[in-house]
């Protein structure tokens, strides 16, 4: 990992839009079971406006299911949520399904239908949920297709993609609606560092240009400390901090600098632990996906 210093005096390079009080997303004492196994212990965070927050943590943190609650995809075991000022347990399934249109989700794997032409992928929410008449699709697909430097590839097909630019054509689906929360997973998984870096260039572009928040689930460090406002960071269900780059990078946590420094952790256990395990006794509180 680059020092703090390196870290810091990049960040400072770029002018960032002031965040705000406001929030968009508010989670408070979230908790989630898979059967009997408990995933998240009481989680409360905020997305705040224009906001990037970045959610981080080692394998089965949990991290995947909580992006899965913030896109309301998820049904939990206790705790409240509210979306763009909406308690989602109180409303209406039509204000629900109208939030949801606020939304934008951009796929780990790009999630582009080979069947159809990249323009065509991008118009699929405009045919889902709007009205609009193909021209003007089109011409919305087309802006879409500029914002991520795609222009000209709508009649392309997926499989004649970079991975990059599936990424890209992801994103450009993902803000067709003009959503008022980006959500993006992994979106620079599998991809070389100078592709992955322009991808981070253009979360920032696309956050400032439209005004949004978004919420980003990766594990990669220099993406993180490069776009994120905040960064969320979960073990085991739990949230060890929740701080701006400069906090977490002087986080004192042991664990926070073992995710930071890819420690690996010496876990220990007890023996009456242990042999329950093995008899098929596991305390369901202490697996977490």
């Amino acid at each position: 990992m680059r020092n703090a210093a390196s870290i810091l005096k990049e960040r400072k390079s770029r002018q960032r839009p002031e965040t705000g009080p406001e929030a968009v997303i508010e989670v408070e004492d979230l908790v989630t079971h898979y059967g009997d196994r408990k995933i998240l212990n009481g989680i409360s965070l905020e997305v705040r406006k224009n906001e990037i927050m970045v959610i981080m943590g080692g394998s089965g943190s949990g991290k995947s299911t909580l992006l899965r609650h913030l896109m309301a995809l998820e049904e939990k075991t206790s705790g409240s949520m509210r979306i763009l000022d909406h308690d989602i347990d109180k409303i209406s399934r039509k204000e629900f399904l109208d939030v949801r249109k606020k939304l934008g989700v951009a796929f780990q794997s790009g999630a582009l239908f080979s069947s159809m032409t990249v323009g065509e992928n991008i118009m699929l929410p405009l045919y889902e949920h709007t009205e609009l008449d193909r021209m003007t699709m089109e011409i919305m697909a087309r802006m879409k297709l500029e914002v991520v430097e795609l222009s000209g590839f709508e009649d392309l097909m997926p499989s004649e993609l970079s991975g990059g630019m599936v990424k890209r054509a992801a994103f450009a689906r993902a803000i067709v609606m003009d959503p008022r929360v980006l959500f993006c997973d992994e979106p620079s998984a599998g991809l070389d560092p100078v592709v992955a870096s322009a991808l981070d260039d253009l979360i920032l572009d696309m956050r400032d240009a439209m005004g949004m928040s978004i919420v980003v689930v990766t594990h990669e460090l220099d993406s993180a400390f490069k776009i994120a406002d905040r960064i969320t960071i979960l073990d085991r269900g739990d949230i060890l901090m929740i701080g701006t780059v400069e906090e977490v990078l002087n986080a004192k946590n042991d664990r926070v600098q073992a995710l930071l420094n890819r420690t690996p952790e010496e876990d220990t256990m007890d023996p009456d632990d242990y042999l329950n395990r093995l008899v098929g006794e596991e305390n369901p509180g202490t697996a977490h996906l």
